[in-house]
C-alpha cells in the first residue's frame, strides 16, 4: 500500500468584531436613573437577593460610573467611553458564546446526527453483545470474502489494532463463513514478521501473500512529455488491490458480500452492520451494488474525497459534514442531512467498502450468462463483462481514482445524469471509520452536533467555489463526445492537447486533469510517487 496523498481532494494516506458608534454624550444626562429619587428608584433585584447577585456585575458597573467632568470642548472623559465600550464589548461576546453552547447543547439532545439508526441495526448489535457464539453477527450465514492490500512497513497494521479487529470480525461472522485474503509487497522484514505472526492467528480459510517487492516490468507503461516512459501511480494501486482478489479466481465457492478494507481503525460490529444491515428491504435483507463507510483524518474532517461522487457525479464539497455540495439537485447532500442510512451516490469509498460478490466474482463455469441480483433482491440475466476489477484511466493527463472507476463499472449505464434517481451504490454515515484509534473514539461525539455545519458548509463552498468543474461529469457511455486529451508525438514536446471527437466511457464523473507517476528509484524521506506538471 503507498504512502497517502495531501491533495485536498486525495483519499490515499493523509473575525469579527462589531462595535457600536455613537456620539458624544454627558453621563450625567444620560444617567436616567440619578434623576430619581433615592427612595423610589431601589431596584427589584436589591429586594430579590438572588436576582441581585445574578445582575450584580452589570448593575454594579453603571453604578461606578461617576459623572464626568467635561473638557473645555464639552465631549466625555476618554477613560469613561472605553471602558463603557469594553463592557459593551464583552457582554456581546459572552451572548455569542452563550448562544453558541445552547445550540451545540440542544442539538446534541434534540437534534443528533447518525446516532439513533434503524431497529434492525440495534437488533443486529444486541445479537452480537448477548453472545459469544462464532458467527453471531451473520444472521443468515452468508459467505464473506475480506480483502485488504498492505503497505505495513513496521508491523503495526498486522500486529496492532487492525489485526485485532480483523479477528474479531471474523469471530462475528463466521469462521465457516469467511475467507481472509491479504496481499502485501515492500513492507521491509517487520512488515512480514508481523503479517506472518497474524497469519498463525487466522482461524479461517485464508491467503495472505507477502511479496519482497511488486516487480515494475508487469505493469504499463505511459510516455510522459520530455520521452521518458513511467508508471501511472493509479495503475500501481489497482494491480495491489486485485492481487488481493486474485482468490476470487481459483475458487467455484460463491460468496454473497465481498468486503474490501484499508488500513482503517474500525469497530468489527459497524462492519457487520454495513455488511447486513445497509439499505434493507422489508424482509431485513440488505440490497445494494456496493456500500460504503465514512472514513475521518480528524474527528470532523471526511478524508475519502478523491474517490466520491455525489448522484449526479458532482465532486464533493469542503470535507466536513454534510460532506456533499448544493450543486444539481444535491440528492445526495438531502439524503445526508435526512439521517439515511444510504446515501446515493455515484462512486465512494471511505475506508471500508461492502460489494454484492456477484459483480465481483467470474461467471459460472458453463454459463452464457451472469446472474446478478438487481436493487429488488430479484434474479437477473444477461450478458454482462464480468468479473470488475481495478483499473486505471487510459487518458495520460487525466486521473481517475481506481476505487471510483470500479463503481462505474458495476452500475447501469446512465443516459442523462440529471435523471438518475439510484445507482444501488451508498454511503452509510451510521459506519464510520478512522486512521486512528483516537479519531475513532470521538465520532461518537462529533457526529451529535455536526448538523449545526451544514449552512457554514454551503457559504464555505461558495466562497471556495466547490465542486471544481469535471468537463466530462455530464458524459453518458456510447455518447458521440468532443474531448481534450494530450497526443504523444516525436516532436520535441513529446506531444500536445488536442481536442478529438470519440466515443464516451462510463466513467468521466470519476476524473480530474493531472498525472501523478511512480518514483521508482525512491530515496530514504521521499514520496513513492510525483506529480507530472501539466504541459502549457
Amino acid at each position: 500500500m503507498s504512502a497517502r496523498l495531501l491533495h485536498p481532494d486525495e483519499y490515499e494516506l493523509e473575525a469579527r468584531s462589531s462595535v457600536d458608534s455613537q456620539g458624544t454624550f454627558n453621563l450625567d444626562d444620560a444617567d436616567f436613573e440619578s434623576q430619581i429619587p433615592l427612595r423610589s428608584r431601589r431596584p427589584l433585584t436589591a429586594r430579590i437577593p438572588f436576582l441581585s447577585r445574578f445582575f450584580s456585575s452589570t448593575y454594579s458597573g453603571y453604578r461606578r460610573l461617576k459623572p464626568s467632568r467635561p473638557f473645555l470642548s464639552g465631549s466625555t472623559r476618554p477613560g469613561c467611553y472605553r471602558r463603557l465600550l469594553l463592557r459593551r464589548s464583552c457582554f456581546y461576546l459572552h451572548a455569542f458564546a452563550g448562544i453558541i453552547l445552547a445550540l451545540l447543547i440542544l442539538t446534541s439532545i434534540f437534534r443528533p446526527s447518525y446516532t439513533r439508526p434503524p431497529p434492525h441495526y440495534l437488533s443486529l448489535r444486541n445479537a452480537v453483545s448477548q453472545s459469544q457464539h462464532s458467527g453471531r453477527g451473520n444472521p443468515r450465514a452468508e459467505k464473506v470474502f475480506i480483502a485488504a492490500s498492505l503497505y505495513d512497513h513496521d508491523g503495526q497494521l498486522a500486529g496492532g489494532e487492525w489485526g485485532t479487529r480483523v479477528l474479531q470480525l471474523i469471530d462475528m461472522l463466521g469462521v465457516e463463513n469467511v475467507f481472509l485474503s491479504i496481499y502485501e509487497n515492500d513492507g521491509g522484514p517487520e512488515g512480514e514478521a508481523a503479517l506472518r505472526i497474524f497469519e498463525d492467528q487466522v482461524p479461517c480459510n485464508h491467503s495472505i501473500i507477502f511479496e519482497d517487492h511488486l516487480d515494475l516490468d508487469s505493469l504499463p507503461r505511459v510516455t510522459i512529455p520530455g520521452g521518458p516512459e513511467r508508471i501511472k501511480r493509479v495503475e500501481y494501486l489497482a494491480e495491489v488491490r486485485n492481487r488481493a482478489l486474485r482468490p476470487l479466481d481459483e475458487t467455484d465457492t460463491r460468496y454473497d458480500k465481498l468486503l474490501y478494507l484499508n488500513d482503517v481503525i474500525f469497530d468489527p460490529v459497524d462492519a457487520t452492520q454495513l455488511l447486513f444491515s445497509t439499505h434493507a428491504d422489508t424482509d431485513g435483507v440488505a440490497q445494494y451494488r456496493a456500500a460504503c463507510a465514512v472514513d475521518f483524518a480528524n474527528p470532523f474532517k471526511f478524508y475519502d474525497t478523491y474517490a466520491t461522487r455525489d448522484l449526479e457525479g458532482y465532486r464533493m464539497g469542503l470535507p466536513f459534514f454534510p460532506w456533499f455540495s448544493s450543486s444539481g439537485n444535491a440528492q445526495s447532500r438531502h439524503d445526508v442531512l435526512a439521517g439515511t442510512d444510504a446515501v446515493r451516490v455515484r462512486s465512494c469509498w471511505g475506508g471500508m467498502v461492502a460489494f454484492d460478490a456477484h459483480y465481483l466474482q467470474p461467471a459460472p463455469r458453463n454459463s452464457a450468462s451472469v446472474d446478478i441480483r438487481n436493487q429488488q433482491g430479484r434474479i437477473e440475466y444477461r450478458d454482462q463483462k464480468l468479473p470488475a476489477r481495478f483499473r486505471a484511466s487510459p487518458d495520460l493527463f487525466w486521473e481517475a481514482s481506481e476505487c471510483c472507476l470500479i463503481h462505474a463499472d458495476i452500475q447501469e449505464p446512465q443516459s442523462n445524469v440529471d435523471d438518475i434517481t439510484d445507482t444501488g451504490i451508498y454511503l452509510n454515515p451510521f459506519v464510520r471509520v478512522a486512521y486512528d484509534t483516537r479519531t475513532l473514539s470521538w465520532l461518537g461525539t462529533t457526529r451529535r452536533v455536526e448538523k449545526l455545519y451544514s449552512w457554514i458548509h454551503t457559504i464555505l463552498n461558495h466562497i471556495v467555489g466547490l465542486p471544481w468543474f469535471n468537463p466530462r461529469r455530464t458524459e453518458a457511455p456510447g455518447q458521440r463526445t468532443q474531448e481534450t486529451i494530450w497526443v504523444s508525438d516525436s516532436t520535441e514536446a513529446g506531444g500536445s492537447f488536442q481536442t478529438i471527437e470519440r466515443i464516451a466511457g462510463n466513467d468521466g464523473f470519476c476524473g480530474r486533469q493531472g498525472l501523478q507517476v511512480i518514483n521508482e528509484h525512491r530515496e530514504e524521506g521521499e514520496e513513492g510517487w510525483e506529480n507530472i506538471p501539466l504541459p502549457t
